[in-house]
């Protein structure tokens, strides 16, 4: 895996129109009767004779059938999408190497320096190898991540999640790598979030296992630290250790942990330490206090890959896939949907919920006790079978009943490396 710099065989403009950074969702005429006219039109439940819409969800031999014939992972949106294509606003973003709330001193390193938004333009084809975008600064996990996905890389840094997106939407980048989950800190809900405002597809996953270290300047022992600094996630990962080392210190959240030790080594801060990776202090040159500080041995962080394709899936390997829905109103709706699932012998890996942020509230009217209020939820799961399984296809067709929209974010490989087909003798 090589990191590049952005400047070098990038074009750094202006970020173009927000026309031309949006992207469309395909149009698609499938055998499931499901008509997509526009990236704005409800789809059509009809087929083309007027008669009620069969849902025949064969995947064909080869991409362009199955891009024919399964509307579902070609990312298929159902009747009354909710508006959640809208971009963000046009001023430009000030961000100082992905850390908006602090003041930076620039490091004299030839460490490539995150892309910001204002760095994003249209770019040209480029060569055959991969590039792959990620959050952060050299050193950062999710550079390990894409390392461990596509070996052979070329690393990106980004300052934002948002900039990793756009970046393989322009043709910047070939993937972006996103974190999804950590087994002690939880789900990182802002990235759910991104995944459904933006139309790339998950195309591959990799469980990265977290080795946290305790990183300061050269010379500094530990008490004479003040404050320790490092992303939310690896502070609150790390948060019995601390107290465990007499650390008595206060916490403050950065972007992004290799960025929190670039701070430390720019500004020449002796009274801060922060929480990386051991390539992030060999990186920028600071000293290891103590290794291994994370609460939990087995710290693991889930990433997911985005493209701009999704891949066509196979039964030969075990597959995941994720989707991301909101129910119809009615008692035990999410019950139906789950047990569309559980019916057909598919286990449910994930299931989270966010608050839908469109319509934040509900208001149900009740003479006997007045008025309540709700609110109202997109849910996101991961279940173990490919969309080439006819046992998914049907769980699907039948949620949909049950649901006012329905999205496949990507049928992929479980805990994805690199992986080509076998060679035919």
């Amino acid at each position: 895996m090589h990191t590049i710099n952005p400047s070098s065989g990038i074009s750094l403009k202006s970020l173009t129109s927000p026309s031309l950074v949006q992207t469309v969702p395909v149009k698609l005429v499938v055998k499931c009767g499901y008509r997509f006219e526009s990236a704005n039109t409800n789809a059509s439940k009809v087929n083309t004779n007027g008669a009620p819409a069969s849902y025949n969800f064969a995947v064909g031999a080869s991409r362009a059938d199955w891009q024919s014939s399964c509307a579902i992972l070609a990312s298929k949106v159902v009747s009354q999408q909710p508006d959640t294509e809208k971009t963000g606003g046009a001023g430009e973003i000030t961000v100082v190497n992905g850390h908006k709330s602090l003041d930076l001193v620039p490091i004299d390193n030839n460490l490539p320096k995150p892309l910001t938004i204002t760095d994003l333009s249209p770019a040209p084809m480029h060569g055959s190898q991969l590039r792959v975008a990620y959050q952060g600064v050299p050193g950062a996990y999710s550079e390990a991540a894409a390392g461990k996905a596509y070996p052979n890389c070329e690393a990106i840094p980004c300052d934002q999640f948002e900039v990793a997106f756009q970046a393989v939407e322009l043709w910047i980048a070939d993937r972006a790598v996103l974190p999804v989950e950590n087994s002690l800190g939880g789900s990182i809900h802002r990235n759910y979030d991104l995944l459904l405002r933006h139309r790339l597809h998950i195309v591959g996953e990799v469980q990265l296992p977290v080795h946290h270290c305790l990183l300061a300047l050269p010379g500094v022992r530990k008490e004479y630290l003040t404050r320790v600094i490092s992303h939310p996630q690896a502070l609150a990962q790390c948060e019995l250790t601390l107290t465990k080392l007499g650390l008595n210190v206060v916490r403050e959240a950065v972007d992004d942990t290799a960025g929190a030790a670039e701070y430390i080594a720019a500004n020449n801060l002796r009274d801060t330490a922060a929480i990386a990776s051991a390539r992030a202090a060999e990186l920028y040159g600071l000293q290891i206090l103590s290794e291994g500080i994370q609460d939990d041995s087995s710290n693991v962080t889930r990433f997911v890959m985005l493209a701009r394709e999704p891949i066509i899936p196979r039964t030969d390997r075990p597959f995941k896939t994720s989707i991301v829905f909101a129910h119809d109103k009615g008692t035990s709706v999410l019950f139906k949907v789950l047990s569309a699932f559980a019916f057909r012998n598919i286990s449910l890996t994930k299931i989270e919920s966010r608050p839908h942020r469109n319509r934040p509230i509900r208001l149900v009217d009740d003479a006997n006790v007045g008025t309540a209020k709700h609110f109202e939820y997109m849910f996101y799961v991961d279940f173990e079978a490919s969309m080439a399984d006819v046992r998914a296809q049907n769980a699907l067709a039948e949620v949909q009943e049950f649901t006012s929209f329905l999205r496949v974010l990507g049928s992929y490989p479980m805990d994805m490396t690199p992986w080509s087909p076998p060679r035919e003798d």
